[in-house]
């Protein structure tokens, strides 16, 4: 029977870059975790969509990454493999039960309204529904200087705000004048944190699959930059390149729709989650008639669990009282490429998408970690 890949949240997963990057800065953590090279600046860049076996494949592509491929620690990221939730886990250090961002679309337990915590679109309060402090936040309080270079659209968003809130923003559209603005700010303060994010790799993945010939050329073009930014780095600096998530490709006509299915739909109230992690928040007393249903129907293709089961199975770690109702009842992760969608819930072009990721497969679950000790 095939097994999932669990998700990390000490030193050997997303969670735990940012610490260990900002504790290299001279911030002590209050406990301990792995440690990095001592460094005056550092630039930490995450490119979405980046999985470690794509990288793996594709390593002709990227000869810069290529280079220090045999050093690259593989890291295992939260669940599920989203970005929301993995912003969450690498903006706080925490995992998903704490931090509390635990989906694509999770139901809101105060209104029982589903909402997309990528876009935000009709969401509570960051502050409130992400209370943690950020690690952004920590090295801002401390003294150093700290940038997030993004796109302008990320400044104020709802998800900048619940899981990278502290840092002074600029934006920036194309990678070129990104990796421009991240040496700009490293090089006005001696002691500086720059957090730069791409996110048209996970795009490009999204609409022409992530073994296209277009995403392998979006591949050289990162890795062209990447080699650029280190490259001109000042001296004390560090780098760090990681990733949010893998991604594998789900043919079109895998996908069963829950609104087009009877069987699937009785006892669900609302589906959360996206295509290849469902969350089934279901009706009072449906859930064990819904995850035998399930079960029955995709246990050779997927795990298929219980609120509970996935807890006990540390999928989401440590899961506060206030997130605990946050999470589905029946919970359902893929291992094949096949995928669930609920068309009354879910976007059309989000559907269509054929690069898909979610579940907890090698493919979906594993990213490098490129890090680079500062020069003296």
């Amino acid at each position: 029977m095939v097994q999932p890949v669990l998700p990390r949240y000490d030193e050997g997963g997303l969670a735990g870059v940012l610490p260990a990057v900002v504790d290299s800065l001279g911030v002590t953590r209050e406990s301990g975790g792995p440690t990095l090279a001592p460094a005056d600046r550092a630039v930490v860049v995450l490119i979405d969509g980046l999985g470690l076996r794509l990288l793996e494949r594709n390593r002709g592509h990227a000869p810069f990454m290529r280079a220090v491929l045999a050093e690259t620690r593989p890291l295992n990221v939260g669940f599920p493999t989203t970005t929301a939730t993995s912003m969450g886990s690498f903006g706080t250090g925490l995992p998903p039960g704490i931090h509390g961002l635990t989906g694509y679309q999770v139901r809101d337990p105060e209104t029982g309204e589903l909402f997309n915590e990528l876009s935000w679109d009709f969401g509570p309060r960051p502050e409130q529904w992400q209370p943690e402090p950020t690690w952004l936040q920590r090295a801002a309080e401390s003294g150093i200087a700290t940038t997030m270079v993004a796109p302008a659209y990320f400044n104020g968003s709802g998800l900048t705000r619940a899981a990278l809130r502290g840092a002074q923003f600029r934006s920036a559209g194309t990678l070129s004048k990104r990796v421009d603005a991240t040496l700009a700010a490293l090089r006005a303060d001696r002691r500086s944190l720059v957090y730069l994010y791409w996110g048209e790799l996970d795009r490009t993945g999204h609409v022409h699959g992530c073994t296209s010939a277009a995403w392998c050329t979006e591949l050289e073009h990162v890795d062209a930059e990447m080699r650029r930014l280190a490259g001109s780095l000042p001296r004390g600096c560090s780098f760090t390149l990681v990733a949010d998530h893998g991604m594998v490709d789900i043919p079109r006509d895998g996908r069963v729709d829950v609104a087009a299915d009877p069987e699937l739909d009785s006892g669900v109230a609302v589906v959360g989650g996206e295509m290849r992690a469902l969350q089934l928040y279901c009706e009072p007393g449906a859930a064990d008639d819904v995850l035998d249903t399930w079960t029955e129907r995709f246990g050779a293709q997927a795990w298929v669990r219980t609120r509970e089961q996935a807890i006990a199975d540390g999928w989401f770690g440590p899961v506060h009282e206030r997130v605990l109702p946050r999470i589905g009842d029946v919970v359902v992760a893929f291992h094949e490429p096949i995928g669930v969608v609920d068309s009354r819930v879910m976007r059309r072009v989000v559907i269509d998408l054929l690069g898909q990721h979610g579940s907890l497969t090698e493919d979906e679950i594993q990213v490098p970690m490129i890090h680079l000790p500062a020069t003296s």
